[in-house]
């Protein structure tokens, strides 16, 4: 019995380097949860559909947010499928196109905000203890950094959000992200 955390090797990285830099955050508001585990998800829709196709994997903020990857078709590289935002203030939306995408949003250092995505790195006036350690284990295993135009990035995601947002719609109620 394999004793990863999750059938995704970028996620696995990720709780490596999560696990060797101990109880700090390196991301503002995030937290590697149990990979699958119930995310409030039966609260949005009890329909199997709904339910099977959202794999939650990380707290997004201190509130309630969740990240949870997107089963949006049938592709065997997960860290391919999208990333969606299960906000705590019942926003639901595609947050990034894929995992890679995600991981150089964390690397903001800022939580998601439903209204303006995320802030730009230079508005970020405190860095997390761990941020430093973050980017450079982002550097050195993907050869990533922060976006350096969040609102290109935010826009490049649409496609994706409009798609989610379309399948969703058959389950729950959305509010606009």
């Amino acid at each position: 019995m394999s004793e990863a955390y999750s059938p995704v090797p970028e996620l696995n990285l990720l709780r490596e380097f999560d696990d060797r830099i101990g109880p700090v955050y390196y991301s503002d508001g995030f937290e590697l949860r149990e990979y699958g585990a119930d995310a409030g998800l039966h609260t949005w829709s009890e329909h199997p559909d709904f339910l099977s196709r959202l794999v939650p994997f990380a707290q997004a903020n201190g509130s309630g947010s969740d990240y949870a990857l997107w089963r949006c078709d049938g592709r065997t590289d997960l860290a391919a499928l999208p990333v969606v935002l299960v906000g705590d203030e019942g926003h639901l939306y595609v947050i990034a196109r894929d995992l890679r995408e995600l991981f150089r949003l964390l690397a903001l250092d800022s939580a998601p905000f439903a209204d303006v995505g995320f802030l730009a790195a230079e508005d970020v006036e405190d860095h997390t203890a761990g941020h430093h350690e973050y980017l450079t284990w982002l550097d050195r295993n993907f050869g990533l950094g922060p976006p350096e135009d969040v609102s290109a990035l935010w826009a490049a995601r649409k496609e994706h959000d409009d798609r989610f947002r379309a399948w969703a719609s058959r389950f729950v109620e959305l509010l606009d992200p």
